[in-house]
């Protein structure tokens, strides 16, 4: 066993994008701790969802498929939550956590603030509520900084928005369709790299507004407490207490954008590596440009890799943090 106490590891929880085909096949077989974990959130999701969660990983005839988002939403929590456990069996203890969208459910778990069944309900009915708006919008992402960004939507007033800060060159944006290809067309016209997100929602925009209610109403049981693990939370940009991860705060957190820079900045402080999460790492680029222009000399790494997702690639991940010891 490792203990990284003193080097004060985060512990990072992306939104969508880091799901393939098979991702969790190999631990299920050979690293009981994750195997464990993930049994406990197929326990807790099954009766929400009304499919198996294992049957979706292990690809079995029948299943779901990935490119749902109320089927890939709650898949991806209970990677993070089960990528957790095994990081945990390793001794690699979070000394703060940060989620990026609906990463911060997992977070919130990881954290203690909620527990697996009030998780597990978060994820599911808001994953649930998301499906019923598909076609109603895009999402894109820009190599620009928030403030060029935030230039280029002014021609695009109240149909498009930043809908997530992931590093000092990398943003989202998310809204109207015909507003979003036209900003795309301008982004290649001015050679600016720009591609379309693989969604046909717009989260964390004004477009969100037709499920405040049914979160608020649907969400109103969940129970947050004060969590035992530091909560850097990416809706306010602050270290918050997570008693106040109420259903106002998971449609705050759909509705509002991502602020995953700026809470990032935030937690680096007395940290020295960052772990990202997941079956891929989607955020790891920007989570080290933003560690360089802070100044910084954290060490961030990825847990698996698209097409590694056995043991030998978590060891190989864990390898290199052992260097910051």
């Amino acid at each position: 066993m490792s203990d990284l106490s003193e080097s004060g590891v985060v512990f990072v929880f992306p939104g969508q994008g880091a799901q393939w085909d098979g991702m969790a096949r190999e631990l299920l077989d050979t690293a009981p701790a994750f195997a464990a974990e993930m049994d406990r959130a197929a326990a807790a999701l099954d009766p929400l969802t009304g499919w198996s969660l294992l049957d979706v990983l292990r690809g079995v005839p029948g299943a779901p498929d990935l490119d749902r988002v109320d089927v890939v939403q709650p898949v991806l929590f209970a990677m993070y939550v089960s990528l957790t456990a095994l990081w945990r069996s390793h001794g690699v203890e979070p000394s703060a956590v940060i989620g990026h969208s609906q990463g911060e459910i997992a977070a919130a778990y990881v954290a203690g603030a909620l527990d697996l069944p009030d998780a597990a309900r978060v994820i599911a009915q808001r994953s649930r509520l998301l499906a019923e708006l598909a076609g109603s919008g895009g999402m894109g992402s820009l190599v620009l900084s928030a403030e060029k960004a935030q230039e280029y939507l002014r021609r695009w007033p109240g149909r498009l928005t930043l809908a997530a800060i992931n590093g000092p060159q990398s943003v989202v944006v998310s809204g109207e369709v015909q507003a979003l290809n036209e900003l795309l067309v301008q982004c290649f016209r001015d050679d600016v790299m720009a591609r379309k997100v693989k969604v046909d929602y717009a989260s964390h925009s004004p477009l969100m507004e037709p499920l405040r209610e049914p979160i608020l109403t649907g969400l109103a049981s969940v129970s947050p407490r004060s969590g035992v693990v530091p909560f850097y939370s990416s809706t306010t940009a602050t270290l918050v207490d997570t008693a106040d991860l109420d259903a106002q705060y998971w449609f705050d957190n759909l509705r509002g954008a991502v602020l995953f820079e700026p809470a990032l900045r935030a937690a680096l402080a007395g940290h020295r590596t960052v772990i990202e999460v997941s079956p891929h790492p989607v955020l790891l680029d920007g989570i080290r440009a933003t560690i360089a222009a802070a100044g910084g000399t954290a060490t961030a790494v990825g847990t698996l890799r698209r097409g590694h997702g056995g043991p030998a690639q978590f060891e190989e991940s864990r390898a290199e943090i052992m260097a910051v010891r």
